[in-house]
């Protein structure tokens, strides 16, 4: 079953930002990370968001636990500590019976 983070954003200082998005890049490769949102237009229909949305899929919701707690993760992360806030879920997907 595929594994997906849901993070929602607000970046404070963009510059210092792109660093975390640069060293990212190895983690996100290494665990088979696919972007399915990466920011784009959005509306808040319910509730609260912050200025920027990502969605990630990977292959399993193992390697998606996995890329989060990896060294290389953490040390990208250390890069966007102090210049966003950030809520993050990693959630395991679903592939049962749908509505209809």
């Amino acid at each position: 079953m595929k594994g997906y983070w849901i993070g929602r954003v607000d970046v404070s200082n963009p510059d210092a930002y792109q660093n975390y998005v640069k060293a990212n890049a190895v983690p996100f490769a290494k665990y088979g990370a696919r972007f399915l949102v990466r920011g784009g237009a959005y509306r808040v229909a319910e509730g609260e968001a912050r200025a920027r949305n990502v969605v990630i899929e990977f292959p399993s919701y193992q390697a998606a636990l996995e890329c989060w707690d990896s060294p290389e993760y953490q040390a990208a992360k250390a890069h966007r500590d102090g210049h966003a806030v950030a809520d993050i879920i990693i959630i395991e997907g679903y592939e049962g019976a749908q509505p209809g």
